[in-house]
């Protein structure tokens, strides 16, 4: 009976997940909301070097659950609740929305996002004192869209109308279409707004964008758009608009130009901080995270096979030229 009962338990230790076997042997637990879809990203691996700064390995001392909604918004409260109710130990979120997510979900776990403007979207009190559950990095991206259209028109002078790509699920998009259209009434350009919460959409704006001979494109970061850059790029080659992104994962990609914060160093601070928290802290007592260097990057290629000839000025005051 004994004997038959040991083998009963060896059939059923057999028959468990692999991820509760792993949990047991790995310590604590994460769990990354992600906006995008799993797949080759700068997100993860640098995630997981920051976590390896802190002394965490996934597989080895740590377990990381991934949730990811596919960008799809409307998925993400039900991926964050089953992270709350797997009772991992810090949840790591990508976005504003996955954030917003995370947080009606628990206001216990701690909580460490990757975010364009944390106050304002009400996920802290404030960066020097964030409070509660959250804390993370916040990237000055709604700030940038004034810049981002002086860099594009540089590059094509005699565009008098341009577009700007948006997500429309993206919670703070109202204030970036806001300051997008003030910076572009200052340069005295009309800004068509293109929205796209979906891969039809996406082909939809682009065919908009045609139709209205739009000189120039910026394209506004979204976790969504992000991992979709690759179909982004070539479809801006396609149509032969010259555009802008945020992040120099676009320009290596083959986009014409980028200029924002180092998306890579955002997620890798995201993995140290939440590393700290395993390690005791608490998120109220580590404040915001804003980076301090700005990259423009600059793709020769695809500025020749555009017919545009960029100016020294502007290369001279690059961080990097793809040739």
């Amino acid at each position: 009976m004994q004997r038959r009962s040991f083998i009963s338990l060896l059939v059923g230790a057999a028959n468990w997940p692999l991820g509760a076997v792993a949990r047991q042997q790995t310590g604590p637990t994460i769990g990354f909301l992600g906006a995008t879809s799993a797949g080759p990203s700068a997100d993860v691996p640098a995630f997981q070097r920051g976590l390896s700064e802190a002394g965490f390995v996934d597989g080895q001392n740590l377990s990381i659950e991934y949730r990811w909604a596919e960008g799809r918004y409307d998925r993400l409260p039900a991926l964050a609740t089953d992270l709350v109710d797997r009772n991992v130990d810090v949840i790591a979120v990508q976005g504003t929305a996955s954030a917003r997510a995370a947080k009606g979900a628990t206001s216990t776990i701690p909580i460490v996002f990757f975010v364009g403007d944390p106050v304002g979207a009400g996920l802290v009190t404030s960066l020097a004192r964030p409070g509660g559950n959250l804390t993370g990095v916040a990237v000055v991206i709604i700030e940038l869209v004034p810049k981002r259209l002086e860099l594009i028109s540089e590059l094509v002078p005699r565009a008098r109308e341009m577009a700007l790509l948006v997500n429309p699920n993206q919670p703070t998009i109202e204030r970036v279409m806001q300051d997008a259209q003030e910076a572009a009434r200052a340069k005295g350009v009309q800004l068509h707004i293109l929205k796209a919460g979906s891969d039809n959409q996406i082909d939809a704006a682009f065919a908009a964008l045609v139709r209205q001979r739009a000189g120039a494109l910026l394209v506004e970061p979204d976790p969504f758009f992000d991992s979709r850059l690759d179909l982004l790029v070539a479809l801006a080659a396609r149509h032969a608009v010259p555009a802008i992104y945020t992040f120099r994962e676009y320009t290596t990609a083959g986009g014409l130009i980028s200029y924002g914060p180092s998306f890579e160093a955002a997620y890798r601070q995201v993995g140290v901080y939440a590393g700290k928290i395993l390690k005791g802290a608490k998120p109220a007592d580590l404040p915001v995270e804003q980076p301090t260097k700005f990259e423009l990057v600059i793709n020769l290629k695809t500025a020749k096979a555009l017919g545009l000839a960029i100016p020294p000025a502007l290369l001279a005051r690059a961080d990097e030229v793809i040739e």
